[in-house]
């Protein structure tokens, strides 16, 4: 049985637009939660931002990961939970095409990915427990879109912004999102302040130029 819900568009432009330079890292001087511990960026640098259409997979059935693709819109980020099953990949590079295709802004697997030769050349944003060469099928047995997830300890409801570099991922929910991120602009605006106090910017530049 499949349960596929509306896409919800919970992220507005205007959070995208504050969180457009903010830091996972900056995020994590400011609350413990939504954090998600041991996704694994595929390559680095990288950084997604959108908003989250969530998937629910019953373990070998991939089926919702197609209708997710088919709901999902340009900036959204697709976040799969494999409901504990972090031996095969959901994701590789057929349904990475689709998702650039679309202009997702990336994809959070709590399982594998694979083709990750010719993923790490698309350069399209992913996160992930790891790399396997098992995968899923397309078995049309059940699955759920845009439903309530977890995954890494992080509860994901559909609509929630989501944030991700090089230091990790972060889930903000809407409702909490300006004034966290407000903290987080401040917060980067005062380090940049610093640097040039005491001269760590030229530290920077100098080996940036080499």
């Amino acid at each position: 049985m499949f349960r596929i819900q509306p896409r919800v568009q919970g992220v507005t432009t205007d959070l995208l637009e504050l969180y457009q330079h903010v830091s996972a890292s900056t995020l994590g001087h400011f609350t413990d939660f939504g954090c998600m511990q041991g996704a694994q960026p595929l390559f680095r640098p990288i950084r997604l931002l959108g908003n989250a259409v969530t998937v629910r997979l019953p373990h070998l059935d991939s089926t919702a990961v197609r209708h997710a693709l088919e709901l999902a819109q340009a900036g959204d980020v697709l976040v799969v939970d494999m409901s504990g099953d972090d031996a095969r990949a959901c994701w590789g590079e057929f349904r990475a095409y689709v998702a650039m295709k679309k202009q997702l802004a990336g994809v959070i697997v709590s399982g594998c990915v694979t083709d990750v030769g010719i993923l790490n050349q698309l350069q399209f944003p992913i996160f992930s427990k790891g790399i396997s060469a098992l995968t899923t099928r397309t078995l049309e047995l059940e699955g759920e879109v845009n439903t309530p997830i977890s995954l890494f300890g992080v509860s994901v409801h559909p609509g929630d912004l989501i944030l991700g570099d090089d230091d990790g991922v972060f889930v903000v929910k809407p409702e909490e999102a300006w004034e966290l991120g407000k903290k987080a602009v401040e917060k980067q605006r005062k380090e940049e302040l610093t640097r040039k106090q005491f001269g760590y910017d030229q530290l920077l530049n100098a080996r940036l130029e080499k």
